[in-house]
């Protein structure tokens, strides 16, 4: 919030200089990437438009989808410290924390004060000019801002209003805050993670919520099919417990329909024997054996030929009843050479295996580089970054080059100008009220 306005060249207030500095910078970088923020695709969310009121990862990851596949998404942040995902560093690139950096491509920033009444009013007017709407507050906060969906559907009635929490809009968890490692615990994937005889632990990266965006786009495409027939927009109740407890599958299912209570297995699988790492010499490497005809392949290469017929191993049945004896056969036998041995003997054997890579394998592994899985984007303050690219390819809808993700407040001035069509001395004063940045 400034003192006083900051369109002169002086700035009286010392406490102000450092905001001061920040808005011009993202004024004139907002000038600069106009015709950026309004890019043009061909994409099949081509002419949607998208307010993400969500922070972190789970919403933020499912808003990102929707611009990757042409949504104009509109991303609101607090004035001063924007999303949380910021000042998740190290590592920075610049000013921007990396984490904040790999999840926000495609996407304008807008910093408005939503506690503000004049911020809630600005919320309002931009929902009405929205097709979607994604937020993750505790269930109840935008009620308190008047910005909850009993309160946008009279005015926004074609708006899909699509809430993201950790445990549902209802219910004894409601008012839990919702964090990914909390949620897993809860919802059995921890427990079902983790070496056989050891701790339960947390999957690499957030899954939990991950999935959970994933689960929020799927439901948003859906909602704008239904609104394409009723002509009416809908909430949307998406978690993090529901989708981790839903993402049980099989593991849920055998408790479900035969009693049976889940255990840690490391690498292996709990119904197919081997489906696992094994130790080579200087490494691992990940082998499996879907069904019996694979196995009998796997005896061949590995010259394990007598395992065939042996009636402890020729069935999948009886190898997970005599899942020890054979994995003690099977690791003694890959540990005899090294991981680029056993790859180049499995080569073009119709056997699912791979080596177990570290993220500089993974992105120098010649797949990747075919999948167009690294994107390069050209960010007007940092200079190029790099991120994990789409995973999906369409044949009637080229990848565009993506948009840099957004300083914090960088098209303040753009969104309330071009779509609220706010006159510069109401955006001049909102600014100098704190209202907006």
């Amino acid at each position: 919030m400034f003192c006083r306005p900051v369109t002169q060249t002086k700035v009286i207030c010392v406490e102000c200089r450092k905001h001061a500095v920040r808005w011009v910078a993202n004024r004139r970088m907002s000038e600069k990437s106009d015709t950026n923020s309004a890019r043009q695709t061909n994409g099949p969310l081509s002419g949607y438009r998208v307010l993400d009121l969500s922070r972190v990862l789970a919403g933020p990851y499912c808003t990102m989808i929707l611009g990757d596949l042409g949504a104009e998404v509109i991303k609101v942040e607090r004035p001063g410290s924007g999303d949380d995902t910021r000042s998740w560093g190290p590592p920075f690139k610049g000013q921007e924390a990396v984490y904040f950096l790999t999840v926000n491509r495609n996407k304008k920033s807008v910093a408005v004060d939503i506690k503000t009444r004049k911020g809630q009013n600005i919320i309002r007017q931009l929902a009405s000019k929205c097709d979607v709407l994604v937020e993750n507050y505790i269930p109840g906060k935008l009620a308190q801002y008047n910005l909850g969906y009993d309160q946008l559907k009279t005015e926004c009635p074609r708006l899909i209003y699509c809430s993201i929490s950790g445990y549902g809009q209802t219910g004894p968890y409601a008012k839990r805050a919702g964090y990914d490692v909390i949620v897993s615990g809860v919802a059995g994937l921890m427990h079902i993670t983790g070496p056989k005889d050891g701790e339960p632990c947390k999957v690499g990266v957030a899954m939990t919520d991950l999935s959970t965006g994933l689960y929020a786009h799927g439901a948003i495409m859906a909602a704008i099919l239904q609104r394409q027939k009723s002509g009416q927009g809908q909430h949307i109740d998406c978690d993090l417990f529901s989708t981790q407890v839903a993402s049980l599958i099989n593991i849920g299912g055998n408790f479900l329909n035969a009693g049976i209570e889940a255990t840690r297995h490391g690498t292996a699988h709990p119904s197919i024997v081997p489906y696992q790492a094994f130790k080579t010499q200087d490494s691992y490497i990940l082998v499996g054996a879907g069904n019996d005809g694979q196995f009998r392949l796997l005896c061949k290469r590995l010259g394990l030929e007598q395992l065939i017929e042996d009636k402890k191993f020729s069935t999948n049945k009886a190898r997970v009843t005599n899942r020890k004896e054979l994995l003690d056969l099977l690791k003694k036998m890959f540990n005899t050479n090294t991981t680029q041995y056993w790859l180049d003997l499995l080569e073009n054997s119709g056997i699912p295996y791979g080596p177990i890579n570290n993220m500089a394998a993974v992105f120098s592994d010649p797949q990747t580089i075919h999948n167009g899985m690294i994107r390069t984007i050209q960010h007007p303050d940092i200079g190029d970054i790099r991120v994990p690219g789409p995973p999906v390819r369409f044949s009637d809808f080229p990848r565009d080059a993506p948009s840099a993700p957004p300083t914090l407040g960088q098209h303040t001035d753009h969104v309330l100008s071009n779509i609220l069509q706010l006159q510069p001395k109401e955006i001049e004063r909102l600014r100098v009220e704190g209202v907006v940045q």
